[in-house]
């Protein structure tokens, strides 16, 4: 098996696919590791449905063997809540973009 990388650069979906065809999960398999339903999960694969809370994250990436981080979105997430804190750097960032 290639060696997993720390963080996935793929959108949620695709990042659970993959995980689930290297751990050797089914839908059904990961539901009754996560609690959550089969059908549930293949809408989260297939982008179905959005992208679930940080605890749900935090829930699948223990069944696949992640750290949560290893989403992109839960990564966005968090640097999101930081800035959020830190006005000013988010306008120094802004002006930077060019905007």
């Amino acid at each position: 098996m290639a060696r997993r990388r720390r963080f996935s650069d793929e959108p949620f979906g695709q990042t659970v696919e993959r995980l689930m065809t290297e751990t050797g999960h089914t839908y059904r398999s990961l539901a009754d590791r996560t609690k959550l339903s089969a059908g549930y999960l293949n809408h989260l694969v297939h982008g179905n449905r959005p992208v679930p809370s940080d605890d749900v994250i935090r829930t699948l990436a223990s069944a696949l063997g992640v750290e949560p981080e290893h989403f992109r979105e839960y990564r966005l997430r968090v640097i999101t809540e930081r800035l959020e804190r830190m006005p000013d750097l988010i306008d120094r960032l802004y002006k930077r973009l060019g905007k």
